[in-house]
């Protein structure tokens, strides 16, 4: 027997979900409020040609629950949302959809905040920010950062690092093998900044563009099918696509001693956490790893405006994080996506408790 919404929301304790349609320009969106513990719900906004309106429901639940996670874990003061558009991005996109969304976003009064994702770009979020100022990774011309994939690859090398460091005591790079799979903006800023520190690298892409844009800039990279890349022998396995690939079927494939990618939602299912730690293969949480981009969009919104070199070092303690989690991991004796859980669960107690003794005193 299927579950109804609110089954699901109380399942894992989800505050507000929201629908919004525009027929005049075709705008179908849902934006899902997971946890606003630590302050106004922060996530970006997808956009995917979901077959189904349950598919897009179960997606925006799934990825603000991950936003709660990733935001307590960064150490930010933000809670986990996260909104979907149910349309083809290479065909359903217009300004007028992202207008009426903008509207729609302002008229929460901040509760949400609201960002690049999977099928959204930098200048889409400037067309919402035309109608809300409740958007972040928005263009400088509007004091924004920009395009993020570049700080979100500078996150998940400094998690590559830190898992190199746990399993051979060196967290250089250099002479390792890597395999990244999926080379859009974040897997390529992800295999320059390996290139540059001396990996080997081997990738893979759906898209022979991305793969052609990649391979001339560095012709010295390794190309495989994207039904291979998770089978090399290596050292990491870096996922930059999207999530569910460690599943029933790629696990017994796996070659490697580390994951560690940009990809949000790699375990398809919580059991495969725990077999990639009996197998003995490091895995780098995605939420801890791939922050870098809602670090940055969170530095975005404080004070004195946004200053790119304080958001750089922030984002550069991701590496003491994924230590901290493999630490708290070897201790408890659990998992790794377990440990990062925990931690953040810990962060959101901690607040809680604070917010509990301020109501108290007043």
């Amino acid at each position: 027997m299927k579950s109804s919404i609110f089954e699901r929301m109380e399942a894992h304790d989800y505050e507000q979900i929201y629908f919004c349609q525009d027929r005049t320009f075709g705008l179908k969106a849902i934006i899902v409020i997971h946890d606003t513990t630590l302050g106004p719900a922060m996530g970006g906004m997808r956009l995917w040609p979901y077959e189904t309106e349950e598919e897009a429901l179960t997606d925006a639940l799934r990825l603000a629950r991950g936003m709660t996670y990733k935001n307590a874990a960064a150490g930010i003061p933000y809670g986990g949302g996260k909104g979907v558009i149910i349309s083809d991005p290479k065909r359903g996109k217009n300004e007028g959809m992202f207008r009426v969304l903008g509207r729609f976003i302002e008229r929460l009064g901040g509760l949400y905040l609201t960002g690049v994702d999977v099928g959204t770009t930098v200048e889409d979020m400037d067309i919402i920010r035309a109608e809300t100022r409740h958007v972040v990774t928005v263009s400088e011309a509007w004091g924004g950062p920009g395009d993020t994939s570049s700080v979100t690859a500078h996150g998940v090398f400094q998690g590559i690092c830190a898992c190199l460091e746990e399993v051979y005591g060196n967290p250089q790079p250099e002479g390792r093998t890597i395999a990244v799979q999926g080379v859009g903006g974040v897997g390529r800023a992800l295999v320059h900044a390996l290139v540059e520190a001396g990996a080997n690298v081997t990738v893979a892409d759906v898209n022979q563009q991305h793969v052609e844009a990649v391979t001339t800039l560095y012709p010295q990279i390794q190309v495989v099918s994207p039904e291979d890349i998770h089978r090399l022998a290596g050292d990491v396995y870096s996922p930059c696509a999207l999530g569910a690939v460690l599943n029933d079927q790629t696990l017994p494939a796996l070659r490697c001693k580390i994951i560690c990618g940009g990809a949000n939602n790699q375990l398809a299912e919580e059991h495969h956490g725990e077999m990639l730690a009996e197998r003995g293969i490091v895995y780098a949480p995605d939420f801890i790893v791939n922050a870098g981009g809602i670090i940055v969009g969170a530095e975005s919104l404080s004070h004195g405006g946004f200053h790119p070199q304080r958001a750089l070092k922030q984002v550069e303690r991701i590496y003491q994080t994924m230590r901290n989690v493999l630490s708290y991991a070897q201790e408890q004796q659990i998992p790794t996506h377990q440990a990062a859980a925990s931690l953040a669960e810990q962060r959101l107690a901690m607040i809680q408790q604070v917010q509990h003794l301020s109501v108290n005193n007043n």
